[in-house]
This record gives C-alpha cells, structure tokens and sequence, in this order.
C-alpha cells in the first residue's frame, strides 16, 4: 500500500486538542507586550526572546516581565508537562529561552532577581544517563528555584563541597545504574559526618526505589520528576528531611 499524501506526517495530534496556542490565550493578559514574552517562552522561540524582552522593557518594569512573563510562562510549560501534553525537547527549549530573558531582565536590574530558593542537583558518580536530571532541573526553575547544576558523573566530595558551599534548601540526585546508585548513601553519610541534615531527593532507574532510598539518614525517594518543585517548596519553608520523607513516602 502506497501512502501518496506525506502532508500530515509529523502532526503531533496531542498538541490537536490543547495546542501551546491555547495556553497562551489562557494565561495572557491585556498587554500586547508580556503576551509576545508568554508565548516566546511557551513555543522555546530562543531565537526571537531578547528582541521580544527587550521590547516589554521599553514600557514595563523589569520585575514584571520577569514574573508576569517569564515565569508565567514556564508555569504553564510545567502543567503542559504534567499534562503529558509537552515531552523534553519543548520543555528544555522553553527553559532555555526563559532564561535568555531572565539574564536580560537581571542586567536591566543591576542585580539577580530573587529566587524561591535554592537546590543543587546532580546525577550520580559513575553514572552519564542525566536525561532524569535536566528534567528535574527545568521543573525547579519553572517554579522560581535558583538551580545550581552540578552535571553528571559527580564524585561524591563535589557534592557534599556544592551543599557546603551554596547551603541549598534541597540536594537533588539522579541515578539510572544499580551500579551507581550506591554513592547516595556515601553522600549521606559524608553530610552527616559534617552535622549537615539537608534534605536529600533521589530518584531514576534501576533499583533506585523506596526501600533503597529511605534505607539511609536524609533520602528521600523521589519516584517522579514532577515532586522535585514540591519538596523543595517544603524544603524551603522549614520541614525536616524526615518530615518531607514522612509527607511522600509514608
């Protein structure tokens, strides 16, 4: 059987019922401007965000591009995620052109904007496979966190140096590899050698699951990228690594 028409080949028909187009007129305001930085941000226009950024500060205050368009809008990219809607090659785009216009609004301001807190992510000694943490990554600063991004293959003395270093409300780690796995109870054990009680997110593949992860002091199992903003909400007001694990692991 011979296909003759080629035309609708690459239609993502999950995008059919509720396109990107839609979530732009759902959350834009009145202002031609802040909706030109909404949409470049939902569509991960990098090419076209400085022009667009630029242009709403010609007429608005930096803070309110930054909030009521930048962060708006990766909002509306995390609940296309949640909703399946929106996979990583449009979510890392819109984080990417999110943060082209928050460098812009920051020099505009003269100082970083401040952020809902602050976590430090890493994927695993020994382990390369850091799709899971890029993820997690575009989650957090979709939800107003500073992240600092460690990469992948981290020995164990960076990490604990990171949480020393930055004091960070969260630690975020990702492994794929059940040979891998094992340097998170390494971390923890470091960290608490150093009377450091930092709540400590693991989550990815493998025998990474809830019995592993809650078997050491300050894991916390993960089981979806999507809790990472969630706990280190929690984080950031106050709860306890054995309160956080305690709300999402039982």
């Amino acid at each position: 059987m011979t296909v003759k028409d080629y035309s609708r080949i690459f239609v993502r028909y999950d995008l059919v019922t509720e396109s990107p187009y839609y979530s732009i007129k759902r959350v834009a305001g009145e202002n031609t401007a802040i909706q030109k930085v909404l949409e470049s941000v939902i569509l991960g226009d990098t090419e076209n965000i400085e022009e667009v950024v630029n242009a709403a500060l010609r007429e608005l205050d930096p803070v309110e591009v930054i909030y009521h368009g930048l962060l708006k809008g990766m909002n509306e990219v995390s609940r296309l995620w949640d909703e399946g809607i929106y996979y990583l090659p449009q979510t890392l785009l819109a984080s990417d052109t999110m943060l082209v216009g928050l460098q812009i609004c920051e020099n505009k301001l003269g100082c970083p904007v401040r952020k809902r807190g602050l976590v430090v992510t890493h994927t695993a000694e020994g382990d390369i496979h850091d799709l899971g943490q890029k993820i997690v990554n575009v989650l957090l600063r979709a939800s107003g966190f500073e992240v600092i991004d460690l990469g992948k293959d981290v020995p164990v003395d960076r990490v604990v140096q990171a949480v020393r270093e930055h004091k960070p409300d969260l630690l975020c780690g990702t492994a794929h590899l059940t040979t891998t796995m094992g340097v998170f109870k390494q971390i923890s054990d470091a960290l608490q050698r150093e009377g450091i009680s930092v709540p400590f997110a693991c989550g990815g593949g493998g025998g990474v699951n809830l019995s592993f992860i809650t078997s050491f002091a300050l894991g916390i199992y993960g089981k979806d990228a999507s809790l990472a903003p969630k706990m280190a909400k929690d984080a950031h007001s106050g709860m306890s690594w054995e309160a956080i694990r305690k709300k999402y692991n039982g």
